[in-house]
């Protein structure tokens, strides 16, 4: 057995209203064992912890869910820049695209990892290529991932989204995957419709970009008459659940037929704004009672991993849609960050820090200038948080990341060099 005793913590344990408290917390193997006041702690003998961590008034939170990743993508970064979203899409992404392999995408992956890390992310909800190469690099380095198929009419299948949710669901308790397709303009009716038996007969969730363009939108309607969350309706296609990704442009029918199944929208500021793509009403959908995440989405279009930059943009781009500074919260948007993708993703086990929860969390140094004074800490995480706050991701149980150091099976350096090498030889 192993496990930690982090003690003279703040607490942070997104269970219920996010309040700070002081205390400790225990983790053995994969588990949160104790979280609570120091005095209510249980007697330490017969404890055989790993490590005694003094907190030092550090704060103790669950770990960020990215819950839209395109990892391996980070090959991308910087390359495709500054060009509408198709343009983007069909004359740099693609084309690069098509140069990779399983082999490169599991290098390129594991550079996404150490990112992650940095930026406090225990679980991502990954969309790309090679699902099985790209479990394979998530399982090494000891990151959570729930994967979900980009199926559309030039890669990808059925028969292969069948295979992957066959074999990723029973293979650690580090993976999972969902049905999922890229989106309804790259796919024909006939593919939508096979993603939906596929859904009926596994009764599962499916996932795939949603009304991330007004153009979506608008040629979806000169196709089917109708939108693309009405026609996924329509098909059944959530009729087990998942939701979209973006999801800009949602007239009052959409978002009804979102809250009425319960489905979950990851919104993604950062790349919706560079790609000029839109602003997501986010107090549109949080009325509605509709589950939010945050995504980063991919290195191509964002450029950076980066759950504290998304926070504040999340909160900053809803005040200006809304022309109204009280119009997002804080602590609402550390909600979406946390608890929010864990429903996204169906990690009901890693959503806040309770006794019996995966041990998926994080500490923050509250020493940083930017931290100071605490005034509000959920605000300042928020607001001015960043990665340089993070000085320890644990994910099951496993510190992964340390003070600048990472505990990821390989040495950070080499895996760096390998995804400089291969870049070098797509691009």
């Amino acid at each position: 057995m192993s496990g930690y005793r982090f003690y003279n913590a703040r607490l942070l344990t997104m269970e219920g209203k996010p309040e700070v408290s002081w205390g400790e917390l225990w983790t053995e193997n994969d588990r949160i064992t104790y979280v609570g006041p120091a005095e209510n702690a249980p007697d330490k003998t017969g404890h055989d912890f790993t490590e005694e961590i003094d907190a030092k008034g550090f704060l103790i939170m669950p770990g960020f869910k990215d819950a839209h990743t395109h990892s391996a993508m980070v090959f991308l970064r910087s390359l495709a820049d500054d060009l509408p979203l198709h343009e983007w899409l069909n004359n740099r992404v693609f084309p690069c695209e098509a140069k990779l392999d399983p082999d490169m995408i599991y290098h390129l992956t594991k550079l996404a990892v150490l990112e992650y890390l940095t930026s406090g992310i225990t679980s991502v909800f990954e969309m790309y290529l090679t699902p099985m190469s790209i479990a394979d690099a998530f399982e090494e380095t000891g990151m959570r991932c729930v994967q979900t198929g980009s199926l559309n009419n030039f890669s990808q299948s059925l028969e292969l989204l069948e295979e992957w949710y066959q074999k990723l669901n029973s293979r650690s308790s580090l993976m999972s995957f969902v049905p999922g397709f890229h989106a309804e303009y790259t796919c024909s009716r006939e593919l939508l419709e096979g993603v939906a038996a596929l859904a009926k007969k596994y009764r599962t969730p499916v996932w795939c970009h949603n009304s991330e363009t007004e153009s979506e939108v608008e040629q979806c309607r000169e196709r089917y008459g109708m939108t693309p969350t009405r026609l996924f309706d329509e098909l059944g296609i959530y009729d087990f659940g998942g939701g979209g990704y973006h999801c800009v442009y949602f007239d009052d029918e959409d978002v009804e037929i979102f809250a009425k199944k319960g489905l979950s929208i990851v919104t993604n500021p950062a790349s919706n704004a560079k790609l000029a793509s839109g602003i997501a009403p986010l107090s549109r959908y949080l009325k509605a009672g509709i589950n939010i995440a945050i995504g980063t989405d991919g290195p191509a279009s964002n450029n950076c991993l980066d759950m504290f930059r998304e926070m504040f943009l999340v909160a900053g781009l809803a005040k200006l849609k809304e022309k109204d500074a009280a119009a997002m919260d804080a602590a609402e948007v550390l909600k979406m960050a946390t608890v929010g993708g864990a429903k996204a993703m169906g990690l009901k086990e890693c959503d806040c820090l309770s006794p019996g929860k995966k041990a998926d969390l994080i500490m923050l140094d509250m020493d940083q200038p930017n931290m100071r004074p605490i005034n509000n800490i959920v605000k300042n995480i928020v607001y001015s948080g960043s990665k340089q706050n993070v000085s320890l991701t644990m994910i099951d149980g496993v510190i992964r990341y340390r003070k600048g150091e990472f505990f990821v099976g390989e040495d950070a350096e080499k895996i760096i060099a390998k995804a400089e090498e291969i870049t070098g030889s797509l691009v």
